[in-house]
């Protein structure tokens, strides 16, 4: 049974079902599950009744879910990043073991409703076997990213827990600067309530000076100061990414993926066709269209051909030796911009 994250949520706290699958992108409302299923399952001792399983000891399970929890009723095992979930496109199968353990679900859930909570937690999961016998016989949440609105409510309510005020065009901003992470958000906004204090604001210049930017705000910030031929500022950017110990590789790989999607957008508006499929955003990214289809208004498409092959150019020459990076990237920047 699939079921979404705030499903999911109730769903535990009424009552602890015996097999799970959680993966996902979005790592803190994994953790949290993982940790509500631990806290609804109550008293838990290592190796007793509680089990701990990876790929290193994958083996050990089927015999882990049959050994019996000693003095206690049931047994909470927890098998992380198993690779268990992974499918190889080669073959119509799965391996031996994915074989093995999606067998035993199909043929033993009475044995598992019985002895055990079963929760499989996984970064990514491919629709393979296992994927298949636990969906018919369990619960499974693919728990992504949040959306930008689901975002801004959750730091809301963080921030009315410890009575600070912020305003949801500021939280809108953090995000947008921040990225869609919400561990992330979760610590900026804990250091923006730290700075404002108890009944104080969370203003847009605190965001400002105490947010650590993500990389691609950031190269958002050096693209809007090259087309407005401002090359001073735009080496500032660059040398505070820099002094921040980003790879100059790093900012490389990142500027050409920018204009990439600069161009594709830029493309997909002359051709009216949809910019969110163009350039293939996940769907809490659509908010970042707007931004996208402005810096492309400032560029004629053969511009951005240009530079496209021009950072081409200096990632082939600087792996051949013929040219220091960051020499060639600020080359790049000031040609443009005169």
């Amino acid at each position: 049974m699939d079921l979404t994250y705030d499903a999911l949520d109730k769903s535990i706290n009424a009552e602890l079902k015996p097999l799970y699958l959680l993966y996902g992108e979005e790592q803190y409302l994994i953790d949290t599950s993982v940790n509500k299923i631990k806290k609804k399952f109550g008293e838990r001792v290592l190796g007793i009744n509680y089990i701990l399983i990876d790929e290193t000891n994958l083996d050990n399970l089927i015999s882990d879910i049959e050994m019996p929890a000693f003095g206690y009723d049931k047994k909470l095992i927890i098998v992380k990043n198993s690779g268990l979930f992974k499918k190889d496109g080669r073959k119509k199968s799965g391996s031996p073991m994915q074989d093995k353990i999606a067998d035993y679900i199909k043929n033993n859930m009475d044995v598992i409703e019985e002895a055990v909570i079963l929760v499989f937690v996984e970064g990514e999961a491919d629709k393979n076997v296992v994927f298949e016998a636990v969906s018919k016989n369990g619960i499974v949440c693919n728990i992504e990213e949040l959306k930008p609105i689901q975002l801004v409510k959750k730091l809301k309510q963080i921030c009315n827990l410890y009575k600070v005020n912020v305003d949801d065009i500021t939280l809108n901003y953090l995000v947008e600067t921040c990225g869609t992470n919400l561990q992330n958000l979760i610590n900026e906004i804990r250091k923006l309530i730290e700075y404002a204090g108890e009944n104080g604001t969370i203003t847009l210049d605190a965001v400002n000076k105490l947010s650590i930017k993500q990389m691609e705000s950031v190269i958002f910030d050096l693209t809007d100061c090259l087309a407005m031929r401002k090359i001073d500022k735009a080496l500032e950017i660059l040398d505070n990414l820099i002094y921040q110990k980003e790879p100059v590789q790093k900012i490389l790989i990142t500027l050409y993926g920018h204009f990439k999607k600069i161009y594709l957008c830029a493309i997909a508006v002359k051709l009216n066709k949809d910019v969110v499929n163009s350039l293939n955003l996940k769907p809490n990214q659509t908010f970042l269209v707007t931004k996208y289809k402005k810096q492309a208004s400032y560029f004629k498409l053969d511009e951005l051909r240009k530079i496209l092959d021009e950072l081409t150019d200096l990632d082939y020459n600087y792996k051949n030796g013929k040219i220091d990076l960051d020499v060639g990237l600020r080359s790049i920047l000031c040609r443009y911009c005169s």
